[in-house]
């Protein structure tokens, strides 16, 4: 990320996301933004991530038993990490984020 509003912004967009249980950050949290902030990881990126990780838990079969809510910003580092190696398709973060 490029800057400190971007954790603002990182840390906004987590908590104010379905199957999230946060609605302020942890103090983890606030730490794991300012990690990735540090890091240099893209904004976009990040949001792609959490975007795909809500995306892939909607996408569960509705008979299935719920899942727990998302209690921390590290349940999505796996898939950051996915899609640093493999990023998305641009078209279907539009698609996501509408």
């Amino acid at each position: 990320m490029s800057n400190r509003s971007d954790v603002q912004r990182l840390l906004d967009l987590y908590c104010g996301l379905p199957h999230t249980a946060a609605r302020r950050p942890s103090g983890a949290d606030r730490r794991l933004a300012n990690q990735l902030c540090d890091q240099q990881i893209p904004f976009e990126l990040i949001e792609a991530a959490l975007l795909i990780a809500i995306a892939r838990r909607n996408r569960r079969d509705p008979q299935a038993p719920p899942l727990p809510s998302i209690r921390s910003l590290a349940y999505f580092l796996p898939i950051i990490e996915e899609l640093r190696l493999n990023p998305p398709d641009p078209d279907y973060l539009r698609y996501l984020r509408s």
